[in-house]
């Protein structure tokens, strides 16, 4: 083998020395031949002198044969560690992606610092790694772009902090396609699976359901099973809006009665409140705001809400706090805002006096009863 290094030596000085970029990559290739074909034997010396003679020599090679060495040498657990190490830094993807996503050889500090410094390409890379650490992933998630995080929740190797499943979750609540990955995931911690469902779409409930294994499922339906007996506990519990009612009423003969109140009464959780200032705004009975107060549906609630006139802001604190068991996902949100923009306070104020006729001959909301 040292015959073999000298003449390697000789041959590197010869390519590094050389004008013709033909004959560098010639070389390349020729020692990365060598290497391939005496990984399994060399001891670490030997792998260090592959090590320096590579990286001098990479030093004035063009992106395409980088890509191709990176290729070659990604799969090789005894693969040199600093010519490793410096593809993985490289700017171009062709080249840093092969070792990012698959050689053994970085550490758990070169990902970090890869993850750190370069853009969504390189780290999407990183996060199909078979293996991940948390330290790791937490860099990801707080980086990475949309396909980032997506490729992060499918990939059964990676592993996640508390912050990082909390990440995940919220994430989730945007995009459909990565809450189902991460509701599939058996480490995603039972009080995130139940947060999860309870601002899953029904659309995302089933499919988690059709997808996940017989003992995720039993898991799933446990939760919904939960939420969905706490929720209608929740809606059919007797509530006096009595003294509710007398607070409102003298706030606003007091001209204390407005928007800003019941914004106040929302945030506060203050449910009995919330319908019954709701109700004077509007022009409408309690009775009429209660059964689109306890709907689970969004659009009903609305109504009411863009009769008084109220901003989004206002009616996104009513919806989100109408239920303590129950939480308004942020895609559901993001679509009930684009109805409430879309009504006009004319067609409100019409289904409205509408629902009051029925609501006097004894019948309910109709868009409530679902």
């Amino acid at each position: 083998m040292a015959a073999v290094c000298s003449a390697l030596i000789v041959e590197l000085e010869e390519a590094v020395q050389s004008h013709s970029a033909e004959k560098r990559v010639d070389t390349l290739r020729r020692i990365t031949d060598l290497f391939l074909g005496e990984a399994d034997r060399l001891n670490d010396q030997q792998i260090d002198v592959f090590d320096d003679v590579l990286g001098k020599l990479i030093q004035r090679i063009e992106t395409k044969a980088l890509a191709e060495l990176s290729s070659r040498l990604a799969p090789i657990d005894s693969a040199p560690i600093e010519v490793i190490r410096r593809l993985a830094r490289n700017d171009e993807i062709a080249v840093a992606g092969p070792v990012l996503t698959e050689s053994s050889r970085l550490t758990t500090d070169d990902l970090i610092e890869v993850a750190k410094t370069k853009g969504q390409r390189h780290l999407l890379a990183i996060s199909g790694r078979a293996q991940l650490e948390e330290t790791v992933t937490d860099v990801l998630l707080d980086r990475g772009n949309q396909k980032v995080v997506n490729r992060l929740a499918s990939n059964p190797g990676a592993r996640f902090s508390e912050l990082g499943f909390e990440t995940l979750v919220k994430a989730g609540e945007t995009d459909a396609a990565l809450a189902e990955k991460v509701g599939l995931r058996l480490d995603l911690p039972l009080r995130l699976l139940r947060e999860l469902l309870l601002k899953a779409t029904e659309a995302v409930r089933s499919r988690l359901l059709a997808l996940a294994t017989p003992e995720n499922q039993n898991e799933i339906r446990r939760v919904l099973g939960e939420i969905c007996c706490e929720v209608s506990q929740e809606a059919i519990a007797p509530r006096d809006f009595t003294r509710a009612q007398e607070l409102v009423l003298r706030m606003q003969k007091e001209n204390r009665l407005n928007e800003a109140a019941l914004y106040e009464f929302a945030n506060a959780k203050k449910y009995e409140e919330m319908v019954a200032a709701l109700s004077l705004l509007c022009g409408a009975s309690i009775d009429v705001i209660k059964p689109l107060m306890i709907s689970t549906k969004l659009d009903g609630l609305i109504i009411p809400c863009k009769a008084a006139e109220l901003k989004w802001s206002t009616v996104s604190a009513i919806l989100k706090n109408r239920f303590a068991h129950h939480s308004v996902s942020d895609l559901d949100l993001a679509q009930c805002r684009n109805n409430f923009l879309a009504l006009s306070v004319t067609t409100a104020r019409r289904a409205l006096r509408f629902w009051m006729v029925r609501t006097t001959a004894g019948n309910r909301p109709s868009i409530a009863a679902s």
